[in-house]
């Protein structure tokens, strides 16, 4: 009898930790806990272009990324972050939003930029080569700000 309601109590102080968690975190069950944000900054020929970036760490957030965010301001993004450098593959399942999805390498410098990728598609979208970091920002905002391979990417996140 007692090997059966361990198991109960067990599940039932862990629902009991994660509501009082939730609650004093201010958020209801079910409701996600934001991602931290930094500035980031892209050296570029025209100047310095800064972005508030939602870093995306975990294995959670990264499979979730931008998936169903219907809006997202000019100067915003989402930087997936990786534990080393290797070819990175994308795909916009469940995005609503039209992206430039820039690649960068270990050193922080931009290998590939997918520019202006199609809503919902399942289709691939590769790295072209090794990518540390992943920069999510609204379709056309690298051809706008001048945006190219080579430039230098810096952020708290990337060293």
């Amino acid at each position: 009898m007692l090997r059966l309601l361990f198991p109960r109590l067990r599940f039932l102080f862990a629902a009991i930790v994660l509501s009082v968690g939730l609650s004093s975190a201010g958020l209801a069950a079910g409701e996600e806990v934001p991602l931290p944000t930094e500035t980031l900054t892209i050296a570029t020929e025209k100047g310095p272009q800064q972005f508030t970036v939602e870093v995306a760490a975990t294995d959670a957030q990264k499979a979730k990324g931008l998936m169903y965010r219907e809006r997202m301001a000019l100067n915003e993004g989402m930087l997936f972050l990786f534990q080393a450098a290797g070819d990175r593959y994308f795909w916009m399942k469940n995005t609503p939003l039209s992206l430039d999805i820039i690649f960068i390498g270990d050193n922080g410098r931009i290998v590939h930029i997918a520019e202006g990728t199609t809503p919902f598609s399942e289709e691939t979208i590769s790295s072209r080569g090794p990518a540390r970091y992943v920069l999510e920002v609204l379709a056309g905002t690298s051809r706008r700000l001048g945006i190219k391979p080579g430039d230098q990417v810096r952020s708290s996140s990337i060293k």
